[in-house]
């Protein structure tokens, strides 16, 4: 019981960072897009960087919805939500890792370099894919406990 449901809280946790590092990387977007301009206009105004950051955004907020989902409603004295513990994990990890990269891409050359935090978010992203279970073991245990499931999704 212990294990199954500390395993849970560990993804559920690793989530969380996983929305951290995206909501630093969109900061870090908004903030270069607004104060670097190019051909006379700031980058915010180029529709590229417009749409790297909103769908950045987009898919953070879906992320954050999933875990704070998940984080009201788990039980602490019992276990049963791997399913989604494994979902939100694997969801944050990859969208993290995304959302970075887009990053870096607003960021052209900075966001390659130790100056700008960027690089170090996608690094870091990165290791989330793989620490507290790699994303293919997260897809297996999902769909081992999909098959099982006896019920329709709501």
């Amino acid at each position: 019981l212990c294990m199954m449901r500390n395993l849970e809280i560990e993804r559920l946790g690793l989530a969380a960072m996983g929305l951290g590092i995206a909501r630093r990387s969109i900061n870090v977007m908004k903030g270069y897009a607004n104060e670097r301009s190019a051909f006379g206009k700031k980058l915010f105004s180029f529709g590229q960087v417009q749409s790297l950051i909103s769908k950045s955004y987009a898919e953070y907020m879906a992320g954050r919805s999933y875990v704070y989902g998940l984080a009201n409603s788990l039980d602490l004295n019992s276990y049963g939500n791997g399913l989604d513990a494994d979902g939100t994990k694997l969801y944050c990890a990859n969208m993290a890792k995304v959302v970075s990269d887009r990053a870096i891409q607003v960021l052209g050359g900075y966001g390659y370099v130790g100056e700008y935090t960027v690089e170090r978010l996608w690094r870091d992203a990165k290791l989330l894919e793989i620490g507290g279970g790699t994303n293919e073991s997260h897809e297996k245990n999902m769909a081992r406990d999909l098959s099982r499931m006896d019920h329709d999704l709501e």
